[in-house]
């Protein structure tokens, strides 16, 4: 059974720095698409950052790109996102999230970890 399990989230002040890691089990990745996701109050679910386990290839939502970056680790199975220079907008739950590369909707998701930007 495969299973994300975040950790690393909590409170940090604007302008401020958090490092979130997915550890990732239960199956292989190989031609998956892991990634992060993001869920703000009274707001739809939104993809933040993806790397393709096999390649690295990666990607970002235009509002995180210079701030935010992802790595995967192939042998400790983990997924982290570096987050720096954090706004309240960032303010959120992030998932860890796992899809087949072939698919086009999110076939596992992790608990999720509160994020709050507050000054």
């Amino acid at each position: 059974q495969v299973r994300l399990v975040e950790s690393g989230g909590g409170s940090v002040q604007p302008g401020g720095s958090l490092r979130l890691s997915c550890a990732a089990s239960g199956r292989t990745f190989t031609n998956y698409v892991m990634g992060w996701y993001r869920q703000a109050p009274g707001k739809e679910r939104e993809r933040v950052a993806t790397i393709t386990w096999n390649m690295g290839t990666t990607y970002y939502a235009d509002s995180v790109k210079g701030r935010f970056t992802i790595s995967r680790d192939k042998d400790k199975v983990t997924v982290d996102l570096q987050m720096k220079s954090l706004t309240p907008e960032d303010t959120a739950i992030y998932y860890c999230a796992a899809r087949r590369s072939a698919a086009t909707v999110v076939n596992f998701w992790g608990q999720g970890t509160q994020v709050t930007v507050s000054s």
